[in-house]
């Protein structure tokens, strides 16, 4: 898939093609996500596109929107290659913990492996917001996704999603 880039300084670039940003369904009903997408193992967004055609297999889960994709250096570990990361909206059938138990298996589809906290990954699934719902599971799910507001791999991406009408329901 051909992607345009869009440099916006040293080490971050904005991704665009037929899939990122797109809307797939304008229908806001169920439970409405906002999910955080990212990876830095191997060719990130060639696997966010296999991801968005696996997902699109799942009964319980509608794809309604995808943003651009923006890569960014490294927070937490350094000595690592620089993260793309994305954002879905999607609905669904799932409570927030069952949701999340499925994104862990898809992480797990897609070979991810836990070395260490903030680690390099091949696809890292996030539940950043959940309807507008407040839930604590231990450290297996906090929602909203905690400082989500202060990251730029959430905040940019983001930005391209503020016409759907379906993240008034998350935010």
């Amino acid at each position: 898939m051909a992607y345009l880039a869009k440099k916006i300084s040293k080490r971050e670039t904005l991704y665009k093609s037929t899939l990122f940003p797109k809307l797939f369904k304008k229908s806001c009903k169920k439970n409405i996500v906002l999910v955080g997408i990212g990876g830095n193992i191997g060719d990130s967004k060639r696997r966010f596109e296999k991801l968005i055609f696996f997902l699109q297999k799942e009964k319980r889960i509608k794809l309604i929107v995808t943003s651009i994709i923006y890569k960014n250096p490294p927070f937490g570990y350094l000595e690592q290659n620089d993260f793309y990361n994305t954002l879905f909206i999607i609905s669904t059938s799932l409570s927030p913990k069952k949701l999340m138990q499925y994104l862990l298996s898809v992480e797990k589809k897609f070979k991810r492996k836990r070395l260490f906290k903030d680690g390099p990954r091949t696809l890292d699934l996030d539940i950043i917001l959940y309807n507008k719902l407040k839930v604590q599971y231990k450290k297996f799910l906090i929602v909203p996704h905690p400082k989500w507001q202060e990251r730029k791999s959430v905040l940019l991406p983001l930005q391209y999603l503020k016409g759907s009408s379906c993240l008034k329901k998350v935010l």
